[in-house]
């Protein structure tokens, strides 16, 4: 059994945003991580109205920044400017994922805490893989905290 699918999960709080291409691929991955016990933040968007979405993003990753979320998911249609959106915020570090792999690293050598997808990339099935991957791989630490240190000094470089 993964974390994804263990009674501990209900401890875990996932924000979610997106915008209007990401709406209906949010509202999946929501009922799922309801129904396996995440407690979800659903920042918006409401609709498939169009709808900008630094503002949605860049909110996730805040309430991941100021602890109010253990992890953050944005959603657009491909993702990319989701996920720049979210790495505005410091301290976070929102990686785009489209496959299994990238989830995976994203987590093990990052320690990525906000995953950004594409639902004009990913269909809603491998988006649940994607998402259950994410968040059941375990940061590997080693020299990967390390490379992870050096990239939260550069926030405060520039």
């Amino acid at each position: 059994m993964t974390s994804a699918e263990s009674d501990s999960s209900a401890t875990v709080r996932i924000a979610i945003g997106s915008d209007h291409a990401g709406y209906e691929l949010k509202q999946h991955l929501v009922e799922l991580l309801e129904g396996l016990n995440y407690a979800v933040d659903n920042q918006g968007t409401n609709s498939t109205e169009s709808v900008d979405y630094p503002e949605i993003c860049a909110g996730v990753g805040r309430t991941v920044r100021d602890g109010r979320a253990d992890f953050g998911i944005v959603l657009g249609g491909s993702g990319q400017g989701e996920q720049l959106a979210a790495n505005k915020v410091r301290g976070v570090r929102a990686a785009l994922c489209n496959c299994l792999y990238t989830a995976r690293m994203a987590r093990e050598h990052n320690n990525a805490n906000v995953l950004s997808m594409g639902a004009r990339v990913v269909g809603e099935g491998l988006a649940e893989e994607i998402v259950q991957t994410f968040l059941a791989t375990d940061f590997e630490g080693g020299r990967h905290a390390r490379r992870v240190d050096q990239l939260t000094q550069l926030e405060s470089d520039f």
